[in-house]
Formats: structure tokens, sequence, C-alpha cells
């Protein structure tokens, strides 16, 4: 098994909480993880990456190199389109719709799902109104991770496990909020792939 995914968004939107679930999931799984992040100028709202590599085998580098990524999850569709140079043919993108605008020219978010629907392996959803749905509003961060769930090859229940230990500190309520999130992005993207 070999999973090399890469993680944007902007800085606030929860892409190292996404990243911390994966990599305790894997290694419950019994998996090899290396993570390279990027910060950027997460404060100020700028663009955060990381890197995440997972493998039953051994990992020799933190970074994916172009063209070589299985996945892209992003929780913005405008860092989702940043990084498709390192994804690979068969690739897939997850993204959420919502745009962030945080720059004077911003596309507009038309021209940014004319190129996401231009990509042959795409789940693309609006992960902000799917956690407001849920009850979860500040948990797109966890529906974008329900919903690249299918492409991991990681059990579910490890997932969740996973939120579980991230999240314990702020209590029972949080924990089940962010799962309740998870949950629902699984759904909506189970849905989409059936179409």
């Amino acid at each position: 098994m070999k999973r090399d995914i890469i993680l944007s968004g902007v800085g606030g939107q929860g892409i190292l909480s996404i990243a911390a679930v994966i990599g305790r999931a894997a290694l419950q799984d019994g998996l090899q993880i290396k993570q390279a992040e990027v910060h950027g100028m997460s404060q100020r709202g700028g663009d955060v990456q990381s890197n995440l590599r997972i493998s039953s085998s051994a990992i020799r580098s933190d970074l994916i190199p172009h063209g070589a990524a299985d996945l892209v999850v992003s929780l913005e569709p405008m860092e989702a389109l940043r990084y498709l140079p390192w994804l690979s043919g068969e690739g897939w993108v997850i993204t959420n719709t919502t745009p962030l605008v945080n720059i004077p020219d911003y596309p507009a978010a038309e021209a940014l799902q004319r190129e996401l629907e231009k990509l042959p392996h795409v789940v693309a959803l609006d992960a902000d109104a799917v956690a407001r749905a849920a009850a979860s509003p500040r948990s797109a961060n966890m529906v974008l991770l329900g919903a690249a769930a299918p492409f991991l090859e990681i059990d579910i229940a490890k997932l969740e496990a996973g939120i579980r230990d991230i999240f314990a500190r702020k209590g029972e309520q949080i924990v089940e909020m962010n799962l309740t999130a998870f949950r629902a992005g699984y759904e909506a993207a189970q849905k989409q792939a059936k179409r």
C-alpha cells in the first residue's frame, strides 16, 4: 500500500488537523508515514500545504515529486488547482468548492468550477454547506476528510479513532461534532461518486 497526498488550503482552515488524523490512523494501521509542511503566511490567510506520504514499506523522502500524488485534498478550490502539477495521471482531487477570497485578483468562482470540471477524477463539494447542514459549521475540514476517506485505503474506524484522539482534549461534544461532519462528508462523496 502506498498513498502520496497533498493537503492544501489557506491558513486557519484546518489542514494540519486533517494531516494529524490521517497520520494517527495510518500508524494504527501499521503503516509508515512521512510528512512535510509548508505554512506560508498562515497567520494572514496564506497558502498552507502538507505532503503526507503513507506506505506499508520504507519511505525515503518526505516530499512528493511532481506527477506522483495519488490525492490532492484541498479546503479551497484555487489551492486545489495550484497543486495539479503534483497529481499523477490517475490521481484524484477532493476539494471544497467554497472559495476563500484572500487576494485582490482572485479568479471568479465560475472559472474555478470550469477548471475543476475538466479533471478526470474529482470530488468537488461545498464542504462548508455540508458542515452547516450537519450542525458542525466549523468542521468543513472534517467534511473534506470524510469525502477523501474512500480514497485513502485506511480503515474508516481508524480514521474515526484518529478524530477522537485529536479532538479529545476539547471535550466529547466537539469530538461528536467532528465525527458527524466526517460522516456527512463521506456520505456526500459517496453520492457524488455514484453519479
